[in-house]
């Protein structure tokens, strides 16, 4: 039986006892403790836990899954062992308080037997200590033999965490046979020999925070069978990256390498971490996971990054991820057409990301050698290295930390730890110095307490209103109530005034100084104004006005942006203001200008609609139910705001926005560019400002068209022209000049010492240089000539020629000249040329030239 074979059998033997066959939910999961999706029964927690009401009542799923990061890490084994994977499939069949433990286990064992063919005198089981009902319905209902059935601990219960649902587990065993190790069943036997291939968990109580257990209403069933450790036992094979799929990915890694399968321990392993980790990167790529520098985007760097250095190993010059995920999707791309939908786009990703780390490979590669050259036998690599590599050099942790154990070294985690924890604590010192209320805000956690969160009545329409001040400090004043916004999720905070009677002060800024709290800050201490007072707190409309046309222009960038770009953008961050918008946003290369013209016009013509702009509160649920988009890392409660800004544009945000689309004015894309590895910034104009540009655009093309004496619908014509005949005359300057220079051969030649000419020539370009340096050492009576010039364009040029009988060396005569203006050259033994950067060291460079031709 083929994987897509079993695939197929075990969600048509549970779609026929009344299950609905779900599909593999996203490798980034909705929860938010975990990197990946770890796991069969991740997607459906939400029902599991009751927070959510199920559509059906069986489910059962091919769910693709990942453990790379985190506590669930089985990256370093792979290769190396027969059962690791980090990307693996998980056959899952579910009930959410439907059928319970006399349906689930008959269904597991009809499945063993009879649909895999598994035979009954080689399987085990076992149950928790406490699981009577399910041992007897082994035994009775099953026809188990007794001996084949053991009672485990810990290793038959499972938790999902310290509260909440719980229950024992019954796993089924297969026996390999006595070649795998000793006999006894799982509970004594080798891990080898006896290999657990299914695993039902029966949801069947409540853990509460006070240790009491109590019996669930529902209780519910979570199946968990590996695909890839059933497909060994099937095909009888001895490990996952023999089975019908991994194998062929495999024998792919072994074509590109050239380096067959089983020449070397070492270079197997390298082959299956090729194969292993292709497919990974494949799918989390597919999935919306894009190389970076932080959690998810971290992992999958890491893993590519694992594979490029194995490829480096099988000695493959030329990029090999791109052929690789060419194979994974021609192998699994059928049963995952979402993969084949994302081909282009996950095969350029790792083309890029190879390139890239090839050329760090190399530089680190080389240095971290050197470095483990020094380390005695046994010992440990110091970890001011091991930052070095990683913060100079780009050079991974990881990458450095398994040479260093192909080498039998270690690397002093500890002390790169602390090098590390010393930048970023140099880093949170910058940015707290940079708060706006200091360390201290015990003060402002009393006036919480005291007094609750300020209350924002500012949302909408309402831009004045009356308040009570709570506290006046040196950073500011806060209010009870308050029109101003605080700055949060990219907006800025908004100016105004607070006036108190007679007395009008200057708000220059708003933040959340301890959380749910404004902070109106002011120039300085509001004299006049008291705790206590009534006062009336206005906003600046004009300025507020901008910003929110900015901030809903940055909700329909984003739609656009991923309507041309593709669904793999997704906000980085994002600062509005009232002049521009600044939107960051994941993406793996640069922003064509066509991309940018069809991003502005998408973007515009939603906005031409005028469409509605609805900004309201919901529960996370209905939320999600809408399609808003959220982001994973974010802090949501269980109600948000929810901004459905035209027909297109739907995501969580809790700013202040316009009341229709129309509203925003056109939208004009100002810069585009990168901020970090895969990450791209842009940066906007909305409202009159696109117009204020057009009008400074139309100033220079006039000022430019007077310079150049043509109309301005000429300008480009003009500078053509003008272009041209500048060339012109620079060229015809520098025939001038290098004839002129070449006129010079003769005196050059007339100070010859012994045959040879050393001299420093000024007023010449490189290609005049090498002009007269030739036309001097043609002339009577000279073997040799080396010529120094410090041309306009900045540097150092130096020429040697010399005749082939001169007994001369070109190139060796320029040696240490090169060097003393710090650059290098050829190694012509004729005709050299050399090049540097110290013009002010030219003269001491010649003097090194007359010394080695034995002149000085």
């Amino acid at each position: 039986m083929e994987a897509r074979k079993l695939r197929a059998s075990f969600t048509d033997f549970f779609s026929q006892r009344g299950h609905t066959v779900a599909p593999s939910a996203s490798l980034i999961p909705h929860d938010p403790t975990l990197l990946f999706t770890v796991a069969g029964m991740v997607p459906f927690k939400p029902y599991f836990l009751g927070t959510e009401t199920p559509p059906y009542r069986r489910a059962t799923t091919v769910q693709k899954c990942v453990r790379a990061g985190g506590k669930h890490n089985d990256l370093d084994e792979i290769g190396r062992t027969r059962r690791h994977l980090t990307f693996f499939e998980m056959l899952g069949n579910f009930s959410f308080g439907d059928y319970f433990k006399a349906d689930a286990i008959p269904w597991a064992w009809e499945f063993s037997t009879e649909v895999l063919g598994f035979d009954v005198d080689r399987l085990w089981v076992t149950v928790h200590l406490s699981d009577d009902e399910a041992a007897e319905i082994w035994i009775d209902e099953v026809g188990l033999a007794p001996q084949r059935l053991q009672r485990l601990d810990e290793d038959n219960y499972w938790r999902m965490a310290d509260t909440g649902p719980n229950g024992p587990s019954s796993e089924i065993f297969y026996d390999k046979g006595p070649a795998f190790g000793h006999d006894g069943g799982p509970a004594e036997g080798g891990h080898e020999r006896f290999l657990e291939f299914w695993n039902l968990v029966f949801m069947q109580f409540d853990a509460r925070p006070d240790g009491t257990q109590e019996p669930l209403p529902a209780p519910s069933i979570d199946t968990g069978a590996g695909l890839e450790r059933i497909l060994t036992l099937v095909q009888g094979v001895d490990s996952v990256f023999e089975i019908d799929e991994m194998a062929r990915l495999v024998d792919k890694a072994a074509e590109l390498s050239g380096t067959p399968l089983g020449r070397a321990d070492e270079s197997d392993v390298s082959l299956r971490i090729l194969a292993e980790h292709a497919r990974t990167m494949t799918f989390l790529i597919a999935d919306g996971v894009v190389p970076s520098n932080e959690e998810r985007g971290y992992v999958l760097r890491r893993i590519m990054r694992r594979a490029i250095r194995h490829a480096y190993l099988l000695g493959v010059e030329d990029p090999v991820t791109p052929a690789l995920v060419d194979e994974v999707i021609d192998v699994m791309g059928s049963d995952y057409p979402d993969i084949a939908d994302r081909h282009e786009l996950v095969r350029g990703i790792v083309e890029r990301e190879e390139v890239r780390f090839r050329e760090t490979l190399r530089t680190g590669s080389t240095l971290l050698d050197e470095s483990l050259d020094a380390v005695a036998e046994g010992g440990t690599l110091p970890g001011q290295v091991a930052f070095t590599l990683h913060d100079t050099y780009g050079f991974p942790l990881e990458v450095t930390e398994e040479v260093a154990r192909e080498r039998g070294l270690s690397v002093d985690r500890d002390a790169f730890d602390t090098a590390m924890s010393e930048q970023r604590r140099r880093a949170r010192a910058d940015h707290d110095a940079k708060t706006a209320a200091g360390g201290d805000v015990s003060d402002y956690q009393a006036i919480l307490a005291d007094n609750g969160e300020t209350d924002f009545v500012g949302r909408a329409t309402d831009t004045v209103a009356d308040a009570r001040v709570l506290a006046v400090t040196a950073d500011g004043i806060v209010l009870d109530r308050t029109p101003f916004y605080a700055e949060s999720g990219g907006q800025v905070g908004d100016t105004g005034t607070i006036t108190d009677g007679d007395v009008t002060v200057a708000v220059t800024d708003c933040t959340f100084v301890v959380a749910g709290l404004h902070l109106h800050h002011t120039d300085g201490p509001a004299a006049g104004v008291a705790v206590g007072d009534t006062v009336t707190a206005s906003i600046d409309t004009g300025r507020r006005a901008a910003i929110r046309r900015n901030h809903t222009a940055t909700h329909i960038l984003h739609w656009a942006l991923r309507e041309v770009l593709g669904d793999h953008v997704k906000q980085q961050g994002s600062e509005v203001g009232p002049r521009r918008l600044r939107f960051d946003f994941s993406h793996f290369e640069a922003v064509t200008p066509a991309e940018i013209a069809r991003i502005e016009d998408l973007s515009n013509d939603e906005i031409l609609t005028n469409g509605r702009v609805r900004h309201f509160e919901t529960t996370m649920e209905e939320a999600t139910a809408l399609g808003a988009i959220a982001f994973f890392g974010d802090k949501y409660g269980d109600v948000v705001r929810v901004l459905e800004a035209g027909g297109h544009s739907v995501e969580l945000c809790g700013g202040t926005h316009v009341g229709a689309l129309g509203d925003i004015g056109p939208v004009k894309i100002v810069s585009e560019g990168s901020i970090g590895s895969n990450i791209r910034r842009i940066e906007a104009v909305t409202g009159t400002a696109p117009i204020d540009l057009l009008r400074a655009d139309e100033a220079r093309i006039a000022a430019a068209a007077d310079h150049l004496g043509v109309p301005p619908d000429d300008l480009v014509a003009g500078a053509q022209k003008r272009a041209a005949e500048l060339k012109a005359l620079r060229d015809e300057l520098k025939v001038l000049r290098r004839q002129a220079a070449v006129g010079r051969a003769g005196e050059l030649a007339d100070a010859a010492v012994d045959g040879v000419v050393v001299a420093r020539v000024d007023d010449i370009d490189r290609d005049g240089l090498r002009d007269l340096a030739v036309a001097v050492r043609d002339r009577e009576g000279v073997r040799a000539v080396v010529l120094g010039a410090a041309p306009d364009g900045g540097g150092v040029a130096l020429v040697a020629a010399v005749l082939a009988d001169s007994g001369l060396h070109a190139s060796d005569l320029l040696s240490d000249a090169a060097k003393a203006v710090k650059g290098g050259g050829g190694k012509s033994p004729e005709l050299a040329v050399a090049g540097g950067k110290d013009p002010e060291a030219l003269d001491e460079a010649l003097d090194l030239v007359r010394r080695a031709a034995g002149v000085a």
